[in-house]
This record gives C-alpha cells, sequence and structure tokens, in this order.
C-alpha cells in the first residue's frame, strides 16, 4: 500500500481551483480536506436491543476513530486528488478470552496481507507506507484516566493503522475517550407539531435563517452519512436500510474492519475514500440554487447552519457555520437581527441546539423533510427526533418545496 493513494485522477482546472477555495484550511482551525469519523459502542440497558445488554451480559466496548488526510498531488501533468494521510484506530473491550483469540486472528490476517513484521526495537507491521500496531491492556489507560471500572475478567486490546511518519496531537488521539467520557446521546422526546403542504407559512415569518443536514447532499449524489455505518462496520446494516434497530458490532469475532484493512488493504482503502471522491464530484443542486436565490432576495439571511463536509453551500455562494463536532457541544450559532423563522432542511436528530436557540429567541421552526426513506418500492418512516409543539413539518423533497417557495415569494430561479 503506497501512498498517496489515488482518489480522482486527472482534475480539471475548475476542480483545481474548487479544491483551493474551499477545501484549504479555514480560519478558526477548521480544516475541510481532514475526513473524521468517531463512533463509540458501549453496553447499556437503554440500547439492549441494539448492543445485546442483559443482566448477564455487559460491560462490552467498541471504539473507532478515523481521519483521512487529502490533497492535491501536482506532481504528474494534471493535477490529481489523492488520499495523504491514513489514520484508523479500533479499540475493543471484551472478555479476555475473545481478545485472545482477536489476537490470534489479527495476527493470521497480518500474514495474509503481507504485511511484514516488526522487532523488539519496534515491534509494528509495515506494508508499505502503512504501519499497523496491536496493544494490548489489562486496564486502558484512558479507562484509568477517566476512572472507569474494567469488568472482572475483561481485557482491552487496540488496533491502529497509520500512514509512516504519522503524528496525531494527543488531544486528537484523546477525542473518541472524550466522547465517551460524554455518555450516551439522549434522545429527544417528540412533541406535537403541525404537518403542512408547502413552506407558504414560512411567508408570514420572514426572512429565515436556514440549518441543513445530509438531505440536500443526497440529492446531489453523496452518500448518506449512515453510509459509513457499513464502511466502518459500525452496525449489522447492509444496504439502503434504516439505521435505527440494527444490532451494533458489539463483539471482536465480528469486527471485519480490520480483517478487510489487513488483508486486502487497497480495496478496503478505496471504499474508506469512497464518500469524498463522491463529495467532491458533486455539483449543486436545484436546492443550493434556489436558496442562493432566496437570500439575494433578502428572504434568507445569515449563514446556513451545515453538518455537510461537501461544501456545497459554499460552491453556491451561501456563507457556511460548520456545526459538526464529536463532543456534543455545537457551536454557537448567530441569528441575525430580524430573523423571524428557522428552516431545517433534511436533518433529523443531531445538533438540536441550533433549534433549541432559534426557540428560545421567538424564531419559529419548520422542517422540510421526507420523513423516511423507500425500500423497494415501500416508504418507511424516519420520523424527525425533536419537533415540538408549534413547529410545522413539510414532508417533501429539498428541490420541489424550496422551488415552490420562490414561486409564491416571486423570486426567479
Amino acid at each position: 500500500m503506497l501512498l498517496p493513494h489515488p482518489v480522482l485522477d486527472s482534475l480539471t482546472p475548475e476542480q483545481s481551483a474548487a479544491w483551493h477555495q474551499y477545501f484549504a484550511p479555514e480560519p478558526g482551525g477548521r480544516r475541510p480536506s481532514v475526513e473524521e469519523g468517531i463512533w463509540r459502542r458501549t453496553q447499556d440497558p437503554r440500547n439492549a436491543e441494539q448492543s445485546g445488554w442483559s443482566e448477564d451480559e455487559s460491560g462490552r466496548r467498541r471504539v473507532v476513530h478515523y481521519r483521512l488526510h487529502y490533497d492535491l498531488d501536482q506532481t504528474q501533468p494534471m493535477d490529481r486528488l489523492v488520499m495523504a494521510e491514513l489514520y484508523l484506530a479500533v479499540s475493543w473491550l471484551a472478555p479476555a478470552a475473545e481478545v485472545a483469540a482477536h489476537r490470534r486472528d489479527l495476527e493470521r490476517w497480518l500474514a495474509e496481507g503481507r504485511w511484514r513484521a516488526g522487532d523488539d526495537t519496534d515491534p509494528r507491521w509495515r506494508r508499505g507506507d502503512l504501519y499497523a500496531a496491536i496493544t494490548e491492556h489489562d486496564v486502558h489507560p484512558q479507562d484509568e484516566r477517566a476512572g472507569r471500572d474494567t469488568p472482572a475478567g475483561f481485557r482491552s486490546i487496540d488496533v491502529t493503522v497509520e500512514s509512516v511518519d504519522y503524528t496525531l496531537p494527543r488531544a486528537s488521539r484523546n477525542l473518541p475517550w472524550d466522547v465517551l467520557a460524554g455518555g450516551m446521546r439522549v434522545k429527544e422526546q417528540r412533541g406535537a407539531p403541525q404537518y403542512a403542504a408547502d413552506l407558504s407559512g414560512l411567508l408570514e415569518h420572514l426572512p429565515f435563517v436556514v440549518e441543513a443536514g445530509c438531505g440536500t447532499s443526497i440529492e446531489a449524489g453523496v452518500q448518506p452519512l449512515h453510509w459509513l455505518h457499513e464502511v466502518y462496520r459500525v452496525t449489522e446494516r447492509r444496504g439502503n436500510d434504516l439505521t435505527q434497530g440494527y444490532r451494533f458490532t458489539m463483539a471482536p469475532a465480528q469486527d471485519t474492519l480490520i480483517q478487510e484493512l489487513l488483508t486486502g488493504t487497497e480495496r478496503k482503502v478505496d471504499d474508506m475514500v469512497a464518500m469524498f471522491r463522491a463529495l467532491f464530484q458533486a455539483e449543486p443542486t436545484g436546492a443550493h440554487r434556489t436558496l442562493k436565490a432566496l437570500y439575494d432576495a433578502g428572504h434568507a439571511v445569515g449563514p446556513v447552519a451545515t453538518h455537510n463536509f461537501d461544501r456545497l453551500f459554499a460552491r453556491t455562494g451561501i456563507p457556511e457555520a460548520f456545526m459538526r463536532r464529536y463532543d456534543q457541544r455545537t457551536p454557537h450559532m448567530h441569528y441575525p437581527a430580524g430573523a423571524r423563522a428557522l428552516l431545517v432542511i433534511g436533518l433529523h436528530a443531531d445538533r438540536r441546539e441550533v433549534q433549541a436557540r432559534a426557540r428560545k429567541l421567538g424564531l419559529k421552526v419548520f422542517y422540510l423533510d421526507t420523513e423516511g426513506v423507500t425500500e423497494n418500492g415501500v416508504h418507511k418512516e424516519y420520523l424527525i427526533e425533536g419537533a415540538r409543539e408549534g413547529d410545522v413539518i413539510v414532508r417533501c423533497e429539498a428541490i420541489p418545496a424550496l422551488r415552490r417557495l420562490a414561486e409564491l415569494l416571486d423570486v426567479k430561479c
């Protein structure tokens, strides 16, 4: 496995310019060229259906943290988009016998994948430009740091695969464990929102601020975020089924992520970079362009509070306020003076503080969401979790609903 790993060959001049304009590091520290994800799965009575928790079966834990650094390779006649650095860490807490069996599996997979064993001075395995390290603990250092007890008869095992010479700051290494210390995400108690056929109710609450989830990105051809659950084997989910209700990967023997990376490295890395390839190639849709027209007309104000990596709003000319964080501390969202409503597009459970602040300021909250997915011709409901009494939900895809709103406001798109 050699780095940099190609993602897109032969970029057009327009694509190279878009990279420099929208994916370069930004003031304040955000780096759109770094894709990062964290999942922590524990056994708890509140997630018993997914985690397998019971009085006799508890204490298991799986933590996954990845970072992929993308860049332009300009050593060829034409620029190409590459994945320059890779970091993946998987940590298990499980019964000691399962950890021992997993260690044997790992060593077998390393041999099958032709990783070269290290020595006493550096025990890591190496394959091309990647290192793999395995560490076992009776008490995990992060549990010791947090004062968490290790269940009797349990051990932990960590597997890290990273680029040669890659350095991750301590704060970044600790991030998934800080997220773990924050506890489970508490589900919102849904209220009794109203339903409407279209967004005509917004006409009485202008101007409005926009918060956007992955709905507009999916319409642009970017994979939904739950697709990453398959790539990183977070649940038993396969295909386009809803995430809710799928069992977590809670035993080392069920974890195929590391097996796939060690035995079929290039193929698995191709899976890992697929979303970034898609979002970089994506183009703004009619929803983005219609929102830009509404902004230009003064009906929409302020930055779009977005949770998406694709920069599609910025590429449309709309300022973005990036909300995605992994410590469940949503950045402060500024609402311009005079804003009277918040329009939430294609966002379900996460980052609810943006909506809570809007209600606190007296803004009317509108949701634009299909509240479900269609699989094999069958529509399955996926209700908006945090909708409250007084909120309005329009069950519709973004493009037709926003175009209809523009017509009502006599805005040309």
